[in-house]
Protein backbone atom coordinates (compact mmCIF):
# COMPACT_ATOMS: atom_id res chain seq x y z
CA UNK A 1 0.00 0.00 0.00
CA UNK A 2 0.98 3.74 -0.51
CA UNK A 3 1.49 6.04 2.28
CA UNK A 4 -1.32 7.63 3.33
CA UNK A 5 -1.10 10.84 2.37
CA UNK A 6 -1.32 9.55 -0.90
CA UNK A 7 -5.15 9.36 -0.71
CA UNK A 8 -6.65 8.47 -4.28
CA UNK A 9 -10.31 8.49 -5.13
CA UNK A 10 -12.52 5.65 -4.83
CA UNK A 11 -13.92 5.47 -8.03
CA UNK A 12 -10.12 4.87 -9.12
CA UNK A 13 -10.52 1.78 -6.78
CA UNK A 14 -12.96 0.48 -7.98
CA UNK A 15 -10.68 -3.36 -8.71
CA UNK A 16 -9.60 -3.01 -5.63
CA UNK A 17 -13.36 -3.24 -4.45
CA UNK A 18 -14.62 -5.77 -7.44
CA UNK A 19 -12.07 -8.14 -5.72
CA UNK A 20 -13.22 -8.10 -2.90
CA UNK A 21 -16.95 -8.71 -3.78
CA UNK A 22 -15.78 -11.29 -5.87
CA UNK A 23 -14.16 -12.99 -2.63
CA UNK A 24 -17.07 -12.02 -0.37
CA UNK A 25 -19.08 -14.21 -3.21
CA UNK A 26 -17.14 -17.22 -3.31
CA UNK A 27 -16.92 -17.84 0.08
CA UNK A 28 -20.80 -17.69 0.71
CA UNK A 29 -20.98 -20.08 -2.26
CA UNK A 30 -18.50 -22.05 -0.20
CA UNK A 31 -20.58 -21.78 2.81
CA UNK A 32 -23.77 -23.17 1.26
CA UNK A 33 -22.06 -26.28 -0.67
CA UNK A 34 -20.60 -29.00 1.12
CA UNK A 35 -17.60 -30.42 0.59
CA UNK A 36 -17.80 -33.64 -1.63
CA UNK A 37 -16.43 -36.59 -0.14
CA UNK A 38 -14.96 -37.95 -3.28
CA UNK A 39 -12.24 -35.57 -2.54
CA UNK A 40 -13.09 -33.75 -6.19
CA UNK A 41 -16.39 -32.90 -7.33
CA UNK A 42 -18.06 -30.41 -5.14
CA UNK A 43 -18.58 -27.58 -8.57
CA UNK A 44 -20.85 -30.00 -9.85
CA UNK A 45 -23.52 -29.04 -7.15
CA UNK A 46 -23.57 -25.49 -8.86
CA UNK A 47 -24.76 -27.35 -11.87
CA UNK A 48 -21.63 -27.62 -13.83
CA UNK A 49 -20.41 -30.59 -15.40
CA UNK A 50 -17.34 -33.07 -13.75
CA UNK A 51 -13.78 -32.22 -15.45
CA UNK A 52 -13.25 -33.15 -18.99
CA UNK A 53 -10.18 -34.37 -17.47
CA UNK A 54 -11.77 -36.63 -15.17
CA UNK A 55 -13.91 -37.88 -17.77
CA UNK A 56 -11.97 -38.41 -20.92
CA UNK A 57 -8.38 -39.55 -18.66
CA UNK A 58 -9.90 -40.74 -15.46
CA UNK A 59 -7.31 -38.42 -14.25
CA UNK A 60 -7.05 -35.22 -12.07
CA UNK A 61 -6.52 -31.60 -13.93
CA UNK A 62 -4.23 -29.21 -12.18
CA UNK A 63 -7.12 -27.41 -10.26
CA UNK A 64 -9.26 -30.81 -9.67
CA UNK A 65 -10.20 -30.52 -6.20
CA UNK A 66 -9.63 -26.66 -5.56
CA UNK A 67 -13.18 -26.29 -4.74
CA UNK A 68 -14.04 -29.09 -3.04
CA UNK A 69 -10.96 -27.75 -0.86
CA UNK A 70 -11.78 -24.35 -0.61
CA UNK A 71 -15.45 -25.45 0.79
CA UNK A 72 -14.09 -27.58 3.22
CA UNK A 73 -11.49 -24.76 4.35
CA UNK A 74 -14.62 -22.30 5.11
CA UNK A 75 -16.34 -25.23 7.31
CA UNK A 76 -13.25 -25.80 8.87
CA UNK A 77 -12.45 -29.16 7.39
CA UNK A 78 -8.82 -28.68 7.33
CA UNK A 79 -7.61 -32.47 6.77
CA UNK A 80 -10.26 -32.77 4.16
CA UNK A 81 -8.64 -29.37 2.53
CA UNK A 82 -5.54 -30.21 2.19
CA UNK A 83 -6.23 -33.81 0.78
CA UNK A 84 -8.79 -33.02 -1.92
CA UNK A 85 -5.82 -30.21 -3.00
CA UNK A 86 -2.67 -29.57 -1.44
CA UNK A 87 -2.35 -26.28 -2.31
CA UNK A 88 -6.09 -25.24 -2.09
CA UNK A 89 -5.78 -23.86 1.02
CA UNK A 90 -2.85 -21.55 0.19
CA UNK A 91 -4.20 -20.48 -2.37
CA UNK A 92 -7.56 -19.66 -0.60
CA UNK A 93 -5.57 -17.55 2.13
CA UNK A 94 -3.79 -15.80 -0.54
CA UNK A 95 -6.67 -14.64 -2.63
CA UNK A 96 -8.43 -14.27 0.99
CA UNK A 97 -5.63 -11.60 2.32
CA UNK A 98 -5.59 -10.06 -1.37
CA UNK A 99 -9.22 -9.29 -1.14
CA UNK A 100 -8.96 -7.83 2.30
CA UNK A 101 -6.32 -5.59 1.55
CA UNK A 102 -7.96 -4.46 -1.91
CA UNK A 103 -11.66 -3.76 0.46
CA UNK A 104 -9.44 -1.98 3.33
CA UNK A 105 -8.02 0.27 0.96
CA UNK A 106 -10.60 0.89 -0.98
CA UNK A 107 -12.47 1.76 2.06
CA UNK A 108 -9.52 3.90 3.13
CA UNK A 109 -9.18 5.41 -0.55
CA UNK A 110 -5.27 3.82 -0.34
CA UNK A 111 -4.11 1.84 -3.59
CA UNK A 112 -2.77 -2.06 -2.51
CA UNK A 113 -0.11 -2.40 -5.08
CA UNK A 114 0.36 -5.93 -5.95
CA UNK A 115 2.39 -4.96 -9.20
CA UNK A 116 5.52 -5.22 -7.19
CA UNK A 117 8.75 -6.88 -8.26
CA UNK A 118 8.78 -9.00 -5.02
CA UNK A 119 4.90 -10.22 -5.39
CA UNK A 120 5.54 -10.66 -8.57
CA UNK A 121 8.21 -13.14 -8.35
CA UNK A 122 6.28 -14.69 -5.34
CA UNK A 123 3.10 -15.47 -7.93
CA UNK A 124 5.30 -16.94 -11.05
CA UNK A 125 7.28 -19.39 -8.10
CA UNK A 126 3.63 -20.55 -6.88
CA UNK A 127 1.98 -20.83 -10.39
CA UNK A 128 4.98 -22.61 -11.37
CA UNK A 129 4.59 -25.15 -8.07
CA UNK A 130 0.82 -25.30 -8.77
CA UNK A 131 1.84 -26.56 -12.68
CA UNK A 132 4.28 -28.82 -11.35
CA UNK A 133 1.80 -30.54 -8.35
CA UNK A 134 -1.00 -30.63 -11.20
CA UNK A 135 1.29 -32.54 -13.71
CA UNK A 136 2.77 -34.65 -10.94
CA UNK A 137 -0.53 -35.38 -9.47
CA UNK A 138 -1.99 -36.11 -13.06
CA UNK A 139 1.12 -38.27 -13.78
CA UNK A 140 0.83 -40.69 -10.54
CA UNK A 141 -3.18 -41.18 -9.74
CA UNK A 142 -4.89 -43.00 -12.20
CA UNK A 143 -8.41 -44.09 -11.46
CA UNK A 144 -9.67 -40.27 -10.13
CA UNK A 145 -13.20 -40.56 -11.46
CA UNK A 146 -15.78 -41.41 -8.90
CA UNK A 147 -18.25 -44.54 -10.01
CA UNK A 148 -20.84 -41.48 -11.42
CA UNK A 149 -17.92 -39.79 -13.42
CA UNK A 150 -17.29 -43.38 -14.82
CA UNK A 151 -20.60 -43.92 -15.86
CA UNK A 152 -20.97 -40.53 -17.44
CA UNK A 153 -18.09 -41.04 -19.44
CA UNK A 154 -19.24 -44.22 -21.10
CA UNK A 155 -22.54 -42.92 -22.14
CA UNK A 156 -20.27 -40.29 -23.92
CA UNK A 157 -18.50 -42.70 -26.04
CA UNK A 158 -21.17 -44.83 -27.03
Amino acid sequence: MEPLSCRVPRKLLVGQLSWFILWACVTAIGAFLSPSSAGHGTHQQLGLPPCPSVLFFDRPCPGCGLTTSWTALIHGQFGAAFHAHALGPFLYLLFTASAILGGYGWWIGMRFRADTPVINRFLVAFTAVFFLYGIGRMAMTPHFGTRNERLFSAALRE
